[in-house]
């Protein structure tokens, strides 16, 4: 049985599970690394903010009880942007529908607050998300993304308008 789950600051020790084997497992699809989470950077004050961005909806999915999927709705620059962030779902829940339901319950909450406009950023070599993301109708705006970590390219930037949802 699938479950999604609304996170707080207090389960930061579930979210931190969760991004810890996310940017272990796909570091190619994440601009952050596993390095700059761990070490110094692994304190729970830092785990807590994340959870405690204003405005923010963090989820996790448990299939079957287990912790198998992340994602989160962050505002955007303007009022009526969303972006979805920081998704990811374990490789052995991958095919279940894991994906899709975490992309639907953000583009709930975003309609909900009154967003017109769901966006996000995905690596260009993650065919995959990318696959995701347009079976959920999201398309290429065209816009230049945040740099890639080796300088050489770009984020790709895709959007999906949520007046029809």
């Amino acid at each position: 049985m699938l479950e999604l789950r609304t996170l707080e600051s207090d389960d930061w020790p579930l979210w931190r599970e969760l991004r810890l084997a996310a940017l272990t497992e796909s570091p190619y699809a994440f601009g952050s690394t596993l390095a700059q989470w761990q070490g110094s950077g692994d304190r729970e004050e830092r785990w807590r903010a994340r959870l405690s961005i204003p405005g923010a909806h963090d989820l996790v999915a448990l299939l079957d009880g287990l912790p198998v999927g992340m994602a989160s709705g962050v505002p955007g620059e303007e009022a009526e942007n969303v972006e979805l962030i920081s998704m990811w779902v374990n490789p052995t829940a991958r095919g279940k529908g894991v994906g899709d339901h975490l992309i639907q319950a953000v583009e709930r909450w975003a309609a909900e607050r009154g967003a017109t406009t769901l966006r996000l950023s995905v690596m260009p070599g993650n065919r995959k998300a990318a696959a995701l993301y347009e079976r959920h109708g999201f398309t290429d705006t065209g816009e230049p993304g945040a740099p890639l970590p080796d300088g050489m390219g770009r984020e790709r930037v895709m959007a999906k308008s949520l007046a029809a949802a």
